[in-house]
Parts: C-alpha cells; sequence; structure tokens
C-alpha cells in the first residue's frame, strides 16, 4: 500500500519533544563566547563617538566591535552578488561598515563575553552619542514623496494604471473603497541564532536558524571573500520562519566576532530583536474599486496599494491575487511605495496575498452585497477558468469545487444575505466568506539517495523543515520509490554541503524536492537491477531489467513475486557495503530560488509534467467559511467555527498538511483580530517591543478548524503532481472573519485588525 499521503506521524516528532532535536543556538562549542549586539536608539543620523572605555573594563568582556574596528567586508555590488548567488538579502545593509544610523534599533556594535550575561551587561553600559537627522516616520505623512516601483519580483508592477477609470464610471454597479492593514511580525517559536566556529583563517562553519542553508552559506561566503565550498551552514531543525529566517547579516556579526577573538562565538537575537532586525510585513493602505454589469459580471476591477520599504526593493505585494481571481475584461493593479525609517520589510507568509485578500475579498463581499446576490454564487459567475493577465490555462483548478464542498460542510446554505438576523443572547451570529489563492511555485533541486548492505535507506539534500513535515514526507516519497519501510529510511537535510535544493520559502519545497527524491530512487533501483540480472546467483539473472518491479526491499518478476532478489542480497553478492545514486530535477522554465550547485543526474522528465510557465499557470486555490460571534456590549469578536477547502494538489501526508492549514488559519486569526505592532510617530521605534505586546491567538481564541482537500494531483507542475501548502492557509481567513462580522452587526470593518473600539 502507498505510503504517499497517509496521515503518518512526524519521524522527527519524538527527537523534539525528547529535547534532541538540536537547534542552531544549542550547537554549542568548546570555548565557546558569546556576542550581544548594541543597537541605535535614533531612526536617522549617524554615530558620532563610542566610548567603550567602561565596557572593556567590564567582567569576562573579550571584546567590543563596531564601525571603528570591524572587519572590511565586501561591499554590496548587485551584479557580483547574483553571480555569486548572494543577491537575495534581508536588508541591503553591510554589517558595522559605515556610522550611518537608517532606522531604529539597527545593529551599531556587538560586545563579545565570557558569558551571555556578562556580555549582554557589558553592551547597555556603551556610551553612543549621535548626530541626529528628521527621519521618515509615518505612512501617511511620506506618501506624497512615495515612488511607483517599475517592477517587483522580475514582473511588471504597474498594471494598467489609470485605464480602468472609464469603465468603471460606466458601470450599473460599482463600489470604491479603502482597506487597510498594519505592521505585523514573524516571531517563530525559536528566535534568529547563529554559532560561528572558524577553522583557521579561511574556512567557516555558521549553525544558523535559516531557511536557506545555501542562500546563507553563499551570502557569508561572498561578503567574507571565502570560497563558497569554505563556508559550510547547518542547520537540522529550524523552529519556524514564515519568511524571517536566514538572509538577514547579523550572522556576518557572529562571523565577524568569532574571528577577532579567535574563538566560536554564539549570538541569539532577543524577542525586542524580533520586532526590529529580522523584517516584517509592512502596513498598507489598499483602495479597491469594482464594477458589475447588469447581471453581475464583472466589468472591471482597480487594486491600489500604498507601502514602504526600507534598505530593500521588496515591498508588499497586496496585488497579486487580484492579477489571477475573476473574470474581468479588465483590472488595474498599482502600488506607490514610500521610504521609511524602520527596520527593513521582508515576505512575511503569503507576502501580498495575506494582506490582499483581507481588501479584494472585504470589496467582493460588498459588491455581492449591493447586488443582493450571495457571496458564494458570485464568486461563482465571476469565476476565472484561465489565468486572466496571461490567458495561459491553469495547471489544475477545482475552486468551483473549494467553494461547492465548503458552502456544504461549512451549512452555508442556512445563512441569511441580511446582517444581524441571528443572534444567540447578547451575541450577533454572523457567517462570511473568501477565496484563497497562492501561486503553484518549483524550483530546481538535487537529492542523493543510498542504501547500504543493511537494507536502510538515506535521504539527503539540503533542504530545511522550518515545522512543515519535511523529513517525514521524504521519507514517505523514498519509501514509496523504492519498496522499503518508512521505518528503515533516514532523512538528512539542513546542510549547504549536501546536494542543493531550494530555500524553504514561496510554499515551493513538496514540489521542487520530491520529484528530485523519486528519480534518484528510480536510478538507485536500476543499478540494483542491473546487478541483479548480470549475476548467475540471482534468480534474475539473464531477465530484462523492465519486467522488473519492486515492492518489500526487493526485486521480482511483474506478475510472480516469488521469483525475486532483496535488495540486502543484491549488495552482499557484489561486495557492497552501499550503494547511491543523486537526480536534479529542474523546472523546464528555469531554475527558480535554488542556488546553483554542482548537477546530479539530471532527470528526463516530460515538459508537460514539469512546471512550464511559458505554458501553463501554476496556482492553488481555496474557500475560507468563518462564524462570528460578536457581543453586542463589549464588541469583542470570537471566531467559533472556521472550514477552510484547499485545491493544492497531491497530499503528500494528510496529518502535516492538515496541520498546516490549521497553523495559516490561526494565522489569520491573528491578523484578523489581533495582531499590529504600532510605532512612535516623533521617534520611529515600535512602541510594541516584543511578543510580550505583540498579540496572536491563544488556545481559546482557536475555534474547530474544518479541514477538507481536493485532492487532485497537478498533472503539470512535477511527476508527484503535489504544489505547496504552507502559505495558503492564511490566505482570505482575515475576510472570511470581516465579512462575517458584517453579517452579524450589519457594520463594515474596513482595517485590521477589527479591535472591539471599531464595532463600539
Amino acid at each position: 500500500m502507498s505510503e504517499t499521503g497517509k496521515p503518518i506521524s512526524r519521524i522527527d516528532g519524538r527527537m523534539k519533544v525528547t529535547g534532541k532535536a538540536t537547534y542552531a543556538a544549542e550547537f554549542n562549542q568548546p570555548g565557546m563566547a558569546y556576542a550581544f549586539p548594541v543597537r541605535s536608539t535614533i531612526a536617522k543620523g549617524s554615530v558620532t563617538g563610542i566610548d567603550d572605555a567602561v565596557v572593556k573594563k567590564e567582567p569576562g568582556v573579550l571584546a567590543v566591535i563596531s564601525y571603528k574596528n570591524a572587519l572590511k567586508l565586501k561591499p554590496l555590488d548587485m551584479a557580483a552578488q547574483m553571480k555569486a548567488g548572494a543577491a537575495f538579502l534581508g536588508e541591503n545593509l553591510v554589517p558595522l561598515q559605515d556610522n550611518k544610523i537608517r532606522y531604529t534599533g539597527q545593529f551599531i556594535a556587538v560586545v563579545v563575553a565570557e558569558s551571555y550575561e556578562q556580555a549582554r551587561a557589558a553592551a547597555y553600559k556603551l556610551k553612543i552619542s549621535y548626530a541626529i537627522e528628521k527621519a521618515a516616520t509615518d505612512l501617511k505623512t511620506e506618501l506624497p514623496k512615495s515612488t511607483k516601483p517599475k517592477v517587483f519580483m522580475g514582473e511588471e508592477a504597474q498594471l494598467n494604471t489609470g485605464r480602468t477609470a472609464a469603465p468603471l464610471a460606466a458601470s450599473p454597479h460599482r463600489i470604491s473603497h479603502t482597506y487597510s492593514t498594519p505592521v505585523e511580525n514573524h516571531h517563530p517559536m525559536e528566535p534568529h541564532a547563529t554559532v560561528a566556529v572558524w577553522e583557521g583563517a579561511d574556512k567557516l562553519t555558521l549553525y544558523d536558524s535559516t531557511q536557506g542553508v545555501q542562500l546563507t552559506s553563499n551570502i557569508a561566503a561572498y561578503f567574507l571573500g571565502l570560497k563558497p565550498e569554505n563556508v559550510r551552514v547547518v542547520a537540522p531543525f529550524v523552529g519556524g520562519g514564515f519568511g524571517s529566517k536566514g538572509l538577514w547579516l547579523h550572522t556576518l556579526l557572529v562571523a565577524m566576532a568569532a574571528k577577532a577573538t579567535n574563538r566560536p562565538v554564539k549570538l541569539a537575537l532577543t524577542r525586542q530583536m524580533m520586532q526590529t532586525n529580522v523584517g516584517h510585513r509592512a502596513a498598507t493602505i489598499q483602495e479597491v474599486a469594482m464594477g458589475t454589469d447588469e447581471t453581475g459580471k464583472l466589468t472591471a476591477i482597480r487594486h491600489h496599494t500604498s507601502s514602504y520599504n526600507n534598505l530593500t526593493q521588496f515591498f508588499e505585494p497586496s496585488g497579486k491575487q487580484t492579477k489571477v481571481l475573476y473574470e474581468a475584461p479588465l483590472r488595474e493593479i498599482t502600488y506607490n511605495v514610500a521610504a521609511l525609517n524602520r527596520g527593513t520589510p521582508t515576505f512575511m507568509r503569503a507576502p501580498g496575498e495575506a494582506p490582499g485578500t483581507f481588501a479584494l475579498e472585504s470589496a467582493i463581499d460588498e459588491m455581492a452585497y449591493e447586488l443582493k446576490i450571495d457571496p458564494v454564487e458570485f464568486r461563482v459567475m465571476n469565476h476565472a477558468a484561465k489565468e486572466p493577465i496571461t490567458g495561459h490555462e491553469y495547471s489544475s483548478i477545482n475552486l468551483v469545487d473549494c467553494y461547492r464542498i465548503g458552502a456544504e460542510r461549512f451549512g452555508w446554505s442556512s445563512r441569511k444575505m441580511e446582517p444581524r438576523q441571528t443572534s444567540k443572547g447578547r451575541y450577533l451570529v454572523g457567517h462570511g466568506m473568501a477565496t484563497a489563492t497562492y501561486p503553484g511555485g518549483r524550483s530546481a533541486a538535487s537529492v542523493n539517495v543510498q542504501i547500504n548492505d543493511k537494507g536502510e535507506v538515506t535521504v539527503l539534500t539540503a533542504s530545511i523543515d522550518i515545522g512543515t513535515g519535511t523529513y517525514t514526507v521524504l521519507a514517505q516519497t523514498a519509501s514509496d520509490a523504492l519498496g522499503v519501510p518508512v521505518e528503515q529510511i533516514q532523512v538528512k537535510i539542513g546542510d549547504s554541503a549536501l546536494p542543493p535544493s531550494p530555500l524553504a520559502g514561496g510554499s515551493q519545497t513538496t514540489a521542487s524536492i520530491h520529484p528530485a527524491a523519486m528519480e534518484a530512487c528510480k536510478l538507485l533501483r536500476k543499478d540494483l537491477a542491473r546487478l541483479a540480472v548480470a549475476d548467475p546467483a540471482s534468480a534474475l539473472n539473464g531477465r530484462n531489467p523492465d519486467e522488473l518491479g519492486f515492492a518489500d526491499g526487493k526485486l521480482f518478476i511483474t506478475g510472480n513475486e516469488k521469483q525475486s532478489d532483496t535488495y540486502i542480497d543484491i549488495l552482499k553478492r557484489a561486495r557492497k557495503t552501499m550503494m547511491e545514486a543523486c537526480a536534479t530535477t529542474l523546472p523546464v522554465s528555469g531554475a527558480g530560488l535554488t542556488v546553483p550547485g554542482a548537477l546530479c543526474t539530471p532527470a528526463n522528465i516530460p515538459a508537460e509534467q514539469n512546471s512550464d510557465i511559458k505554458q501553463y499557470a501554476f496556482h492553488s486555490f481555496g474557500a475560507q467559511f468563518a462564524e462570528v460571534w460578536v457581543d453586542q456590549d463589549l464588541g469583542t469578536i470570537r471566531v467559533k467555527r472556521f472550514t477552510s477547502v484547499q485545491d493544492v494538489g497531491l497530499i503528500m501526508n494528510e496529518k502535516t498538511a492538515r496541520s498546516q492549514v490549521i497553523g495559516g488559519v490561526i494565522f489569520g486569526i491573528g491578523a484578523a483580530l489581533m495582531e499590529a505592532t504600532e510605532y512612535d510617530k516623533r521617534w520611529g521605534n515600535p512602541v510594541v517591543r516584543t511578543l510580550a505586546d505583540y498579540h496572536v491567538p491563544v488556545n481559546l481564541d482557536v475555534p474547530a478548524i474544518d479541514v477538507h482537500f481536493i485532492g487532485k494531483p497537478d498533472p503539470h507542475i512535477s511527476p508527484i503532481g503535489a504544489r505547496g501548502i504552507g502559505e495558503i492557509g492564511i490566505t482570505g481567513v482575515s475576510a472570511a472573519i470581516a465579512n462575517a462580522v458584517f453579517n452579524a452587526t450589519g457594520k463594515r470593518l474596513r482595517d485590521l485588525p477589527l479591535t472591539p473600539d471599531k464595532l463600539v
């Protein structure tokens, strides 16, 4: 029976709950010292003086490093970085190379001491003087000076500017509203941490909490002027990331500190630093307008986003889903981006789609109510069967099934169109829904598979498990492709010395590495078969390898399993203790986010099964349904139940997949009801300073979440047929909740989070 799809528990689960799983900060080294960064207390200006006389006399202090004495690193050079595979940075700021301040909390020095406590205590005694300049701290104030970026991630950013004005004005029915989302922070369970160990002057090992060991390795090698093969990054376990892990240059601080002290050095960021130094989701102001004809068919959609950035070309792409969802003859998607002196915004789970679906799907609900058409029916009648911008066929699309199944499972038919029609005691009850979507990404990947003379299998690739279940699902894939029980398979990942694979981001890991794992197993089977058919002592001697089947750790004649030869016997007779095969799978349309590396045997996969973005549009879709109870006296909102139906291709493991969607929905509940980082407009510092102030859902905030998968393989993304699932679960959640609040109360809330003060 196939292991793929089974809801088996994580093979690394016991290690995690018993404390045997080793995370970055736990790779303690002999003679290790500790680093603690010093951060700027101003938002813009320059450091005019650093008085470290007192700090150097503090107990245990080994070094105080600042721009005055820091190791000189290579400067930013995009062309050279791209050539070196080191261009994908969290922020374009090489640490401690000058005295300029770009945001409050910027790293401006680092203290190294014998213990963490000594380093931290001494760091707070470092005296810094500044020349302060006027900082840009408020989005609305700075918008008149904003720019209109031409591209985002290689695609045109400004689409059909101004062209929807006439069609919207001529539409019999139209709406136009403004929606806003606040700054949100990642806060994975494991904060960022790095341990740096030098071997001589030119070899470096970094134990780092990163979503991409090879990218982190290439970045460190580039800026430190080292050969790429001399920088190894190890991250076997990562306690969550959501887009924040890796690619931030505090790893260089640790390497610089270790070089300066000639000792291994550990740096672990505090929760306060997580608010300022490793990215966040930028606030957005989104203007959405749409019009329909008399029947309710969309005639035009306009989606404009105002946001900000700093030290990066990245900005929150909140119009992404508006390119994909709904059939309309014309859509206009535009951006204004201001420059603020805040910590650098970055990718955060479903960047663009998470805040973007709040605006678009709230507007769709408002349009449906204006027309007095059921929101599900309105979406179905405007469903886009092809990607609207390119006209490409979708590689697979079952969105209408998501609507239908979700409505049935949720009991949507009992919903009343008019608000304030259902109550339970002092609570008003409402039902809302929204569409979910996220791209189906895939990159090149290489996987090595080994089998020893005990029948034990090892799968090796540089991929990362950020809590998504990569260890387990890889073992399931190898189990099916070799016919070996999962219990006999060991998975080794999270090491840049292993075969290259992409960054664990963009919901692409499953679609990228599993085709390579399957191909490597196929090559290994062929090698075993060649040995068996050439061996006079084998029951398969002289047979055609093409007529052999496999199962239960053996090869056999198809249709006659009794005529067989075990992998163990084949190896032993050949006097081999181990055999291996390595395969590289490369999407037709390019390498994607994979760092270039040595290729294994290239897989020969038909183009129509190999992610050809020039021929197909690759997206996942879903439907989100929410029931809320709103306290009429206090204005508090409780999500009482939630249904999420997802079309993400083949499900590799029902249990881990369901966990991903549940986690995404909880993420969305937080965004809808409580998450926000506020800034002091005078000084540019976050007044929500740490996780203690940053509100996220706890157990009592989370209802029963019903998750259902369509489960149909995508025939074009890869021979596996699976797309990623890590991010789609959050999309549409906040809109479904906001739409339910309107259905309950009759009051339309267009600004996240949906706090009681906005209702009462």
